[in-house]
C-alpha cells in the first residue's frame, strides 16, 4: 500500500512570491513618498496634499474589490500586508487604508446589493475614501446603545443624531452610518446606511486633537434631518448589528497589522540608533522587542490566513488585536529608551511611535472588550 506524501507545510510568516513583491512595493512607496512628510503631517494634523490620490493610484484602496469593478482582486491577507507595510513608516496613513479596506469595502462586498456594489465599489477603488460611523458619546464599547435615530419617511429614512470619534471623517466621501429605526427593539432596531458626503442635513462637527495618529482626522458627525433614500440601506433594516459585528471582527485583524507594523518601524529605528551609538554590551537582537514582534507577526498572519481560508477566526482576531496592541506599546516604549534623551524629543522618530501605539488598545474594541470576547469563545469551545 502506497502512502501519498502530504504537501510540505508552509510557515505562516513565509510570503509567496506575489505577496512578497506586493509587500516590498508598498514598503518602498511608504519609504519614498510617506516617510519624508511624516513629521509635517503629524505637526499639521493632516495628510500631505497629493498623498491620497497616490494611495488610489497604487491600488491600495481597492485591494479586495474585483477587477471588473476597478479593484485589484487581491486577498484579505494582501490588505493586511499593505496596512503593516505602511504602518512601519506611518500608522496614521495606515489607519485610513485600514478602515477603508477592512471595514467599508468589506461591509459593501458582504452586504451590498448588486446595484449598490456597482454604484460604490468602483468609486471606493478609484477616488472616494470610506469611513465607518458606529461610535457615539454613550456607546463606545457598548456599541449598540445607539442614540442616532432613523425615522421612516416617504422614499427612505430621516437620520438625527451625532457620531463621535469617526476615523477619516474629513477625507471620506462615503460613510457607513449605524442608526436605530426602533429604540424599543434594542440591537434588533439597528440599521446600516450609506451616506454620501454633502448629503443635506449631514455635517462634520469638531475634529479631535489627538495624542497620536494625528494626520488621520477623527471627527464628530452631525445628522440633522438628514434624508437618506431607501436604496442606501446597507443590508436589511434591523440587521445593522450583524453588519457591524462581522465587519469589526475583520477590522481587528487590520488593527493588529497596524500595531505589528508600528512595532517593526519602532524596532528598526531603535536597532539603527543602537548600532550607531554602540553603547550596549549585548547585540541588539537580544532585546525582547524582536521576540515580541515575531510573535505578533505570527498571530496577525494566522488570523488573516484563517479568514481567507473561510475558517472561523473571531477568537484569533480578538487575540491578535489584544496582543499586537500590547506589543506595539511595549516595543515603542523600549524604542524611546534606546534613544535615551533623544527618545523624548520630537526631533527623533521614537516619540511618535510611542504616541501612535496607544490607540491600538482603544479603537475597534478596547483590550477589555477583546478579553471578554476571547473568554466567551474559549468557554463556548470548552477548551
Amino acid at each position: 500500500m502506497t502512502h501519498s506524501h502530504p504537501s510540505p507545510l508552509i510557515p505562516l510568516t513565509q510570503l509567496s512570491e506575489e505577496e512578497s513583491l506586493f509587500f516590498e512595493t508598498v514598503r518602498q512607496f511608504a519609504e519614498e513618498t510617506i516617510a519624508p512628510v511624516v513629521r509635517t503631517m503629524d505637526d499639521e494634523q493632516k495628510f500631505a496634499s497629493g498623498l491620497l490620490p497616490k494611495l488610489f493610484e497604487l491600488g491600495l484602496m481597492g485591494i479586495e474589490i474585483s477587477e471588473e469593478l476597478g479593484g485589484a482582486a487581491g486577498s484579505f491577507f494582501d490588505a493586511v500586508l499593505a496596512i503593516e507595510a505602511i504602518s512601519i513608516v506611518d500608522p496614521a496613513v495606515a489607519v485610513l487604508v485600514d478602515v477603508h479596506n477592512t471595514l467599508v469595502v468589506n461591509a459593501l462586498r458582504r452586504w451590498a446589493t448588486e446595484q449598490q456594489k456597482k454604484a460604490w465599489l468602483p468609486r471606493l477603488a478609484m477616488d472616494t475614501v470610506g469611513a465607518y460611523a458606529l461610535s457615539e458619546s454613550g456607546s463606545g464599547s457598548d456599541a449598540f446603545a445607539l442614540q442616532t435615530r432613523a425615522e421612516e419617511v416617504s422614499g427612505g429614512y430621516r437620520l438625527n443624531g451625532r457620531k463621535l470619534w469617526i476615523s477619516s471623517a474629513r477625507e471620506a466621501g462615503l460613510f457607513i452610518v449605524f442608526a436605530t429605526i426602533d429604540p424599543a427593539a434594542g440591537y434588533r432596531g439597528i440599521t446600516a446606511f450609506l451616506v454620501e458626503k454633502g448629503t443635506t442635513g449631514f455635517t462634520l462637527g469638531r475634529k479631535e486633537d489627538k495624542l497620536g495618529i494625528r494626520a488621520s482626522s477623527t471627527c464628530e458627525l452631525v445628522f440633522d434631518n438628514c434624508e437618506v433614500p431607501l436604496e442606501n440601506v446597507l443590508g436589511e433594516p434591523g440587521k445593522g448589528y450583524k453588519v457591524a459585528i462581522e465587519t469589526l471582527n475583520e477590522g481587528r485583524i487590520g488593527i493588529g497589522a497596524q500595531m505589528l507594523g508600528l512595532a517593526e518601524g519602532a524596532w528598526g529605528h531603535a536597532a539603527r540608533y543602537a548600532k550607531e551609538r554602540k553603547q550596549f554590551g549585548k547585540p541588539i537582537a537580544e532585546f525582547q522587542a524582536v521576540q515580541f514582534t515575531l510573535a505578533a507577526k505570527l498571530m496577525v498572519y494566522n488570523a488573516a490566513r484563517l479568514k481567507d481560508a473561510g475558517q472561523s477566526y473571531v477568537r484569533e482576531a480578538a487575540m491578535t488585536k489584544l496582543f499586537a496592541s500590547q506589543v506595539a506599546e511595549r516595543v515603542a516604549s523600549q524604542c524611546v529608551e534606546v534613544f535615551g534623551g533623544n527618545g523624548f524629543v520630537r526631533d527623533y522618530p521614537a516619540e511618535k511611535y510611542f504616541r501612535d501605539a496607544k490607540v491600538g488598545k482603544i479603537y475597534e474594541g478596547t483590550s477589555n472588550m477583546q478579553l471578554m470576547t476571547i473568554a466567551k469563545l474559549v468557554l463556548m469551545d470548552g477548551k
